[in-house]
Formats: C-alpha cells, sequence, structure tokens
C-alpha cells in the first residue's frame, strides 16, 4: 500500500471527533458482517486533511481476508470522478458545463439529442436512462463512440430528472476521448487521481498488476457477480460503475472537493468551479428512479433538506454532497464540518437493507461530529 498517503493519521478526538461514535459504526460493520448480510467492507473517515478512522472487516473473497490494500467495487461512486474529469476540462478552457454535448461530440445530435447540454447529462435528465453500452466498446474508442452518438431519446432532454445508471457517464467518457485524444482511464488516473496522490489506491481501469488486491463482488445469495469479477471488467474501468478503490483513498478524494479542490498542497480544480459543480441543479424535483428529490449536482446528489435522502443520513447538513454504489457503498463530503466518510462493501445488497443501512452508518457519522 501507498507508504506516502497524502492524509497523515490524527486520533478522533485531535479532531473534535466522539471515538465512541465512531466505534458504535465499526460495531455496526461488524454486526452485519456477522449477520450474513456481507462478507467484508471496509470504512474510513477524515477532517480536515487527516485520516481519522480507517478499518477493514471480514473477507475480501472466499478465504482472503480483507485488508488494507483491498481494493473494493465502487459502482456508481465512480460516477462523480468521471464528472470530476468533465469539470477540469470546463475549468481548463476544453469545454463549457453550459455547451452542448454535440458540440464537442459531433455525431452526438442523432436521434434529437443536439440540444442537451453538459449540465443535463451529468444531472440525468438527458433523456436516455435505459440505453446501455456491450462490452464490444469497452476497449474499442470508434465503437464507443458509433453507439452512445446512436442512443435513442425516451424523453424530451431536460424535462424529467431520472438517473442514468450508465448510459450518461459512457457519453462523458467519449466526450473526453474526443476533446483530449486520450482514454477517459488514462486521462483521469493523470488529471485527476494521480496528482491527489491516490494512484496507487483509487482506479478506473484496474491495472494487471493490482487486479489481485480487488474484493469479488457478491449478489444477495452470496454467488460472485459477473462480469464484475473477470479481468476485462476490472480493466475496462466503466466511467459510471466500474471505479475500484481503498475507502481511505475515497475520503481522501471528497477532502479534495470540500476543500475547495486541493489536497496536501496538490490543486486538482478551483474553488469557484467546485462550488459551481456541487450545486442543486434540480431544486426538490423528484428523481424517478429513486422516487425523492436528490438535489443533484454535477455528478454528486445533496443532502438539501427535503425530508427523505438517500445515503448522506438524515441528520447530514444540507450541503453534504456525495454518491452510492448501487446496493454496497456510499462516499460523501462534508463542507460544514470538514468531514468526509466512505463506506465500501462487497455484496450487492438490496435497497429495502441497503438504503436504511446507510442511513444508519452516515447518521452515525455525522453524530460523531461534537466540536
Amino acid at each position: 500500500m501507498t507508504t506516502d498517503f497524502p492524509l497523515p493519521s490524527a486520533s478522533p478526538a485531535e479532531l473534535g471527533l466522539d471515538p465512541a461514535k465512531l466505534e458504535l459504526l465499526c460495531a455496526r460493520v461488524e454486526a452485519d458482517i456477522a449477520a450474513g448480510h456481507h462478507p467484508g467492507a471496509q470504512l474510513a473517515l477524515a477532517r480536515h486533511g487527516k485520516l481519522a478512522l480507517f478499518r477493514s472487516f471480514g473477507a475480501a473473497c472466499q478465504g482472503v481476508a480483507a485488508t488494507d490494500e483491498t481494493l473494493w467495487l465502487l459502482y456508481s461512486n465512480t460516477k462523480v470522478i468521471t464528472a470530476a474529469g468533465l469539470w477540469a476540462l470546463a475549468e481548463d478552457g476544453r469545454l463549457r458545463l453550459t455547451d452542448k454535448v454535440a458540440q464537442h461530440l459531433p455525431g452526438f445530435e442523432a436521434h434529437g439529442k443536439g440540444e442537451i447540454t453538459f449540465i443535463e447529462l451529468l444531472t440525468h435528465q438527458a433523456g436516455f436512462p435505459s440505453a446501455e453500452i456491450t462490452p464490444a466498446a469497452w476497449e474499442d474508442a470508434a465503437k464507443l463512440r458509433e453507439m452512445v452518438c446512436n442512443f435513442p431519446l425516451e424523453w424530451e432532454p431536460g424535462s424529467r430528472v431520472r438517473y442514468h445508471p450508465a448510459a450518461a457517464h459512457w457519453v462523458a467518457a467519449a466526450v473526453i476521448r474526443a476533446v483530449t485524444g486520450e482514454d477517459h482511464r488514462s486521462y483521469l488516473r493523470r488529471r485527476i487521481i494521480a496528482p491527489l496522490g491516490l494512484a496507487g489506491e483509487l482506479f478506473v481501469g484496474v491495472p494487471a498488476e493490482a487486479q489481485a488486491r480487488t474484493a469479488d463482488m457478491h449478489d444477495v445469495d452470496g454467488t460472485v457477480r459477473m462480469p464484475e469479477g473477470s479481468a476485462a471488467f476490472l480493466a475496462a474501468g466503466v466511467p459510471g460503475g466500474g471505479g475500484y478503490g481503498t475507502a481511505r483513498a475515497m475520503a481522501a478524494f471528497y477532502q479534495a472537493l470540500i476543500q475547495g479542490g486541493a489536497l496536501a498542497g496538490q490543486r486538482i480544480l478551483s474553488p469557484r468551479m467546485l462550488a459551481y459543480a456541487i450545486r442543486n441543479h434540480t431544486g426538490d424535483r423528484p428523481d424517478e428512479y429513486n422516487g425523492m428529490p436528490m438535489h443533484r449536482g454535477l455528478g454528486p446528489h445533496l443532502r438539501g433538506t427535503t425530508r427523505e435522502i438517500r445515503g448522506l443520513g438524515a441528520i447530514a447538513h444540507p450541503g453534504t454532497f456525495g454518491h452510492g454504489g448501487v446496493g454496497s457503498s456510499y462516499c460523501w463530503g462534508d463542507p460544514e464540518s470538514g468531514v468526509s466518510f466512505a463506506f465500501l462493501s462487497n455484496t450487492r445488497q438490496t435497497e429495502e437493507f441497503h438504503g436504511p443501512r446507510m442511513d444508519t452508518l452516515s447518521t452515525l457519522a455525522h453524530a460523531a461530529i461534537i466540536s
């Protein structure tokens, strides 16, 4: 594991956190593993640029204990990393987030998609939530571009908010290639991940030499999910759901976001860009997929002040923002308190279990903030 990790460790008490609440948080994870809800997990919590908690639990794979070097499937937590790549392109003057996607990806205007902006793309208003990319395009840039340009519309862009599980971020990957000439995996590593000092623990596209560190992803019945366990999937860096990382790497990534785009003296984005990207762009409009307002930023979602919210914790400050990974994980940052949090596990649980579980874990994390 990386020896020069960008977050130095500190005791919870030094960071104004209640150690007893953090132990309750860990105890809940241990209890869920003992009850058979998932074989393993990893937790991390950081504040003000320091790591207060980093712990691994249970098994990563059958007969293999989870360690601090284990890499966990991030699922849709990956979306925020990919979105940060588009924020960086905008900050570097390569595009504007108010631009139409087709301005930078000629051909995307097919089938009525010519008016879709990057804001609509990243806030799940683009109008093609069911579109899919086949594995044949994972390593074929021309095929990927052809497929995303041929996505058909299901409804008028901007007229509805409905979560796009995969399609929107494949478009983002194609845009990154079109604008930079660089594969999205190498671009995100060069522009976002490596400058933060996270290249050994955060991957969008896991190289062959790191694949042995990855945890298996299970279904509720305990079977290992495929193709998530295949070498091709690990390498593909599916931009909306195929990243891998440690919990402390995700806590560090969110530390950079809540600190205005910098970590350990290394800046990837400006405070103004972060303020724009992590703004509620959809108000209290319900997301039809989630059945509640999600207060979408340009990548993550925010707590807001509505009664219901997913994953971020009921008692979270309204400005808390983050994202989840289907049935298995959640990562977030709270700019008001300076706390970032990451929980990663290796079972794709039902939403009936995962939603309440994450509300409890995140609420315990927020309750630990005492000064």
